[in-house]
């Protein structure tokens, strides 16, 4: 909703207008085979006081290949308690082990109630694969309508 001229505003409303900033990092090495397994510490809780909330979130996954041969792993965003469509995919072809890629996705997701959110990252591996908590990182910045 709009601030009309002349309105008076009230603190509520500023408040509402700075974006609030939040930031997670994976805690552990997640050996395969996971399938959409939550990332140990990457994830937010956080309270909206308005309908209507977006969340524009960043995040980043950090595969390692424990074998060779041709494989993949991916990683997503959960929003209180629903998997987003969108995933940060790590592909490996023939090749050596010991293999490491840092693989990337963004998202903005309407959060159309007010109250208590979780965002957190889950991950999908086979047992060649593991996922390295402390290089995920899950940053999310919440616009919130005034």
């Amino acid at each position: 909703m709009p601030i009309l001229a002349g309105q008076i505003v009230t603190a509520g409303q500023l408040n509402r207008m700075q974006p609030a900033t939040y930031d997670a990092v994976g805690t552990a090495l997640q050996a395969g085979p996971l399938s959409n397994t939550d990332v140990t510490g990457c994830s937010i809780t956080f309270n909206t006081t308005t309908p209507n909330a977006v969340a524009v979130v960043n995040c980043t996954f950090y595969f390692v290949l424990t074998a060779a041969g041709t494989t993949s792993g991916s990683g997503r965003l959960s929003v209180d308690g629903v998997l987003e469509t969108e995933f940060a995919i790590f592909g490996q072809g023939p090749g050596a082990s010991a293999d490491r890629a840092t693989t990337a996705q963004s998202y903005r997701v309407g959060l159309p109630t007010a109250g208590s959110h979780t965002l957190k990252l889950c991950a999908t591996t086979p047992a060649s694969m593991s996922l390295q908590g402390l290089y995920t990182t899950l940053i999310a910045t919440v616009y919130e309508v005034v």
